[in-house]
């Protein structure tokens, strides 16, 4: 056996050092390994041969991709080609659009450990227009809001927690605390910035959406990526324009269903169930006798219904009894499906929406669903004050969406809500719990994945019998077995912490 580690990422600041001490290279482009893995199926020749003769080549390697890539139908080949993006300047409101893709990999600058400064993103279509000057005082109005916010929650949560306080180490955490809810009150149009790491095919696919988006900010993001990428692997990223699936399917949708309204009226749960899988805990107790025997599913699924409740709780215990906070379940766990119906913060979807291995579509952030708002602005007396600051945020909001319906979601705040409909596997749900549900995760994203996870429990009883946050694992663990994991991650000599 031999392991050669072909390539890894280098930071563009040094490749232009290597080519001003060495001169300029062609062959410095991820199109050659791309190129190369696609030949492994056709040359007899190494690997390491292959990957040789592709750096000679690049005009050739260049050809080979479109060959095999576009010509031949084998888009797989332009995984093997990564690039890392600096995303600086973009909006929250577009972040979201950003990170929809689910194969991607994003760090963004977090609004609960950062201090937030005042710039902001002025859509294009109200630049130079009356409504500009009305965006953004009221921009200046609920950053005024935010900075008296933070300063006056910073002094509420040190004396709340003055034991924690009395630590310098911990001011830092305490200090994030305030920031997390003093962010509520700032705009979707606050400037972020996010690490981007994607591979060629899910770049094309990417820019293809960007360049059919109705979003100004949007087109603006794919056109300098694309410029970006075009200059150093011109090869493997050729369908980037605009196309009739992605520019006109959801507005013919919209135009052919917008007429429907709610048949009577109803209070409207912030977490609800609406599908699931039905017998789930006997179909991955079936899945766990598939993968253990050599039975066909029909099979296990017949004797998972016969056995005795023991022995089927039994089959459960065996695949969890050896797990540890930090392991995910077993795959198994992914033949089932759950379907929530949530109304959420957009504060608290910029963390739900991290959870790439589940489905997530969103409709438009609604007033009209109200607010959610941090109970520690109540608690320092500033309700009144917020939402009056929520109040003209809206008012600008609805005067914009007149004109420029695109350009009003952008002055909404954090604390502003929109449904999603979220479908998550069992394994996945588990995934989501274990970090949020946390003692140390954000009280938002907590409430909502503790009421997820609830109801998963009462719709699978035997799947979800180990599900609940890392710090409740020990306790949760012990309620089941009636002795404590052999392990804990955290007791382990220079373990470290998992972060929420």
């Amino acid at each position: 056996m031999k392991v050669e580690l072909a390539g890894f990422n280098v930071d563009t600041s040094v490749l232009k050092e290597l080519e001003v001490k060495c001169g300029k290279r062609e062959d410095i482009t991820p199109e050659v390994l791309s190129a190369a893995y696609a030949r492994i199926s056709r040359d007899p020749r190494n690997i390491t041969e292959i990957r040789q003769f592709a750096r000679t080549e690049v005009e050739r390697s260049r050809k080979s991709n479109s060959t095999i890539i576009f010509k031949m139908g084998h888009h797989s080949v332009a995984e093997h080609a990564v690039f890392n993006m600096d995303i600086i300047g973009l909006s929250r409101f577009a972040m979201e659009e950003l990170e929809k893709f689910r194969l991607c990999s994003y760090t963004e600058k977090s609004q609960r450990y950062i201090t937030l400064d005042k710039d902001f993103v002025t859509p294009a279509e109200i630049r130079n227009t009356p409504l500009e000057n009305l965006f953004t005082e009221t921009i200046k109005l609920q950053n005024s809001a935010y900075f008296e916010f933070y300063e006056k929650l910073k002094t509420h949560v040190f004396r709340k927690n003055s034991g924690l306080a009395a630590d310098e180490k911990n001011h830092n955490l305490l200090e994030g605390w305030a920031k997390e809810d003093a962010r509520y009150i700032t705009s979707l149009a606050t400037e972020s910035q996010v690490g981007l790491t994607m591979n060629a095919r899910n770049a094309e696919l990417m820019l293809r959406r960007f360049a059919s988006s109705a979003l100004p900010e949007i087109n603006e993001l794919g056109a300098k990526i694309y410029e970006q990428i075009s200059v150093v692997a011109p090869s493997i990223v050729i369908f980037h324009q605009a196309n009739d699936k992605d520019q006109k399917t959801y507005p013919e949708l919209h135009k052919l269903l917008s007429g429907y309204s709610s048949e009577k009226q109803k209070s409207e749960k912030d977490v609800a169930l609406v599908d699931y899988s039905k017998n789930g805990d006997l179909i991955v107790a079936a899945a766990l006798m598939h993968a253990s025997t050599n039975l066909p599913f029909e099979d296990c699924l017949s004797q998972v219904k016969k056995m005795p409740k023991a022995k089927l709780g039994y089959i459960y215990k065996t695949s969890w009894k050896n797990h540890q906070l930090y392991d995910s379940m077993l795959r198994e766990y992914e033949f089932v499906n759950l379907t929530y119906n949530i109304i959420l913060s957009s504060a608290c979807f910029g963390q739900l929406k991290r959870h790439r291995m589940s489905t997530i579509t969103a409709q438009n952030y609604d007033p009209a669903l109200g607010i959610t708002m941090p109970e520690s602005i109540e608690e320092i007396g500033e309700e009144k004050r917020f939402k009056e600051v929520v109040s003209r945020s809206e008012d600008a909001y609805f005067k914009i969406l007149k004109k420029f319906p695109l350009a009003a979601p952008y002055i909404l705040n954090n604390c502003h809500r929109k449904r999603v409909l979220m479908r998550v596997n069992a394994r996945e749900m588990y995934s989501i719990s274990r970090l949020r549900e946390d003692a140390h995760a954000q009280w938002d994203i907590r409430n909502v994945s503790g009421a997820m996870a609830a109801l998963a429990k009462k719709a699978m009883p035997r799947v979800f019998g180990l599900i609940g946050g890392k710090d409740q694992y020990g306790k949760i663990y012990s309620s089941v077995f009636g002795r404590p994991p052999k392990v804990v991650a955290a007791e382990l000599p220079g373990a470290r912490k998992i972060s929420s």
